[in-house]
C-alpha cells in the first residue's frame, strides 16, 4: 500500500495508474475505521481495478460546540486495517494541504434544500463542510467510482445530488450499513458510549423496526408514527433530535407510497449522538 500525504504524489501515483488502463474506486473516511469503512474498501475492489482511501478528519463540517479536537484520531491502527483490505493508496493530507487559504476564506460547495432539513437543521454548516470537502477530494483523486455507507443516507443523497448538478462522472456506489450482532449501527463514535450507554443504543434499531412495521401493517399516520417513536426513544433515555419517515429522496411521504425510509438522530449521554436509518419497500 502506498502511503502519501503529498498532493502530487497522489496525482503522479493515480495518472500512471490510469496510463495503464486502471479504473479508480474511492472510499473517503475521517479515520477511526471499523469493518463498515474497510467493507467500502472491499465494494470499491468489486467495481474497479484501483482502491484509493483517505484519512482526513475535516474541520469544517464540525460546529463550533462539536467534538474536532476530541473525535478519535487512530492513524497506525487504521492504516493497517487499509493495508490488510488491500487498499492501494492511503491519502493522510494535513488541514494546511487539503485547504490552503484561511477557512474564513476558502469556497464552499453547498447543495440547498436537502442540506438544510434533518441532519442540517440541528448542525447548521455541517452538509456544506462535507461537500466542500469530497469536492475537493472528488477533484484530487478523480476517482470513477465513490464508496459511501448508507448509515449515513442524508450525505449520500446530497453526494449524490452534488455529483450531478456538477457534472462529474463519478459513479456514486452505496454500501448497506455494519452493524454489530446487537443491531447498533457501527460508528466511529460509538468508542464514546459508556459500558450502561452501550447496553441501550440498541434501541434505536429496534425502535426503527417498530416504526417499519406499523407501517408495514396499512398505518399511514407518519407524523403520529414518528412522535411516539420519539417517545419511546426518550423514556429509553434517549435525548432525541428526529425521527423522520420520507420518500427515498428524502421528499414527504404519501400514504400512497411503496417505499419510505425512516431516519433518527438521537443523543444517548452527554457525548454521544447516534443516526441510523431504515428502508422500507412493499413492493
Amino acid at each position: 500500500m502506498i502511503l502519501t500525504d503529498s498532493i502530487d504524489t497522489l496525482r503522479t501515483t493515480i495518472a500512471r495508474w490510469r496510463a495503464e488502463g486502471a479504473r479508480i474506486g474511492f472510499a473517503p473516511t475521517m479515520g477511526n475505521l471499523h469493518a463498515g469503512h474497510l467493507r467500502l474498501v472491499e465494494v470499491a475492489h468489486e467495481h474497479v481495478d484501483r482502491v484509493v482511501a483517505s484519512i482526513f478528519v475535516n474541520p469544517l463540517q464540525f460546529g463550533p460546540n462539536e467534538d474536532f479536537t476530541a473525535y478519535p484520531r487512530t492513524l497506525l491502527e487504521d492504516l493497517e486495517a487499509l493495508k490488510s483490505a488491500h487498499t492501494d493508496l492511503t491519502f493522510t493530507p494535513s488541514v494546511e494541504t487539503m485547504y490552503p487559504r484561511p477557512l474564513a476564506d476558502l469556497t464552499r460547495v453547498t447543495v440547498p434544500g436537502l442540506g438544510k432539513q434533518l441532519e442540517g437543521a440541528h448542525r447548521p454548516g455541517h452538509f456544506d463542510g462535507v461537500t466542500t470537502v469530497v469536492a475537493r477530494l472528488f477533484n484530487l483523486v478523480q476517482p470513477d467510482l465513490a464508496v459511501f455507507g448508507e448509515k449515513d443516507y442524508q450525505q449520500l443523497c446530497i453526494i449524490r445530488r452534488m455529483v450531478a448538478d456538477l457534472g462529474w462522472p463519478i459513479r456514486i456506489q452505496s454500501v448497506p450499513t455494519v452493524r454489530e450482532p446487537d443491531g447498533l449501527a457501527m460508528s466511529s463514535r460509538n468508542g464514546y458510549l459508556t459500558a450502561e450507554e452501550r447496553r441501550h443504543a440498541p434501541a434505536l434499531a429496534r425502535t426503527l423496526q417498530e416504526v417499519a412495521g406499523h407501517l408495514r401493517a396499512g398505518e399511514r399516520d407518519f407524523a403520529g408514527l414518528s412522535l411516539a417513536a420519539m417517545q419511546i426513544l426518550n423514556e429509553d433515555g434517549f435525548r432525541t433530535d428526529y425521527v423522520s419517515i420520507r420518500r427515498p429522496d428524502l421528499s414527504p411521504p404519501s400514504p400512497d407510497d411503496r417505499e419510505w425510509i425512516i431516519l433518527a438522530a438521537a443523543w444517548l449521554g452527554p457525548r454521544t449522538r447516534l443516526i441510523d436509518n431504515l428502508s422500507i419497500s412493499l413492493v
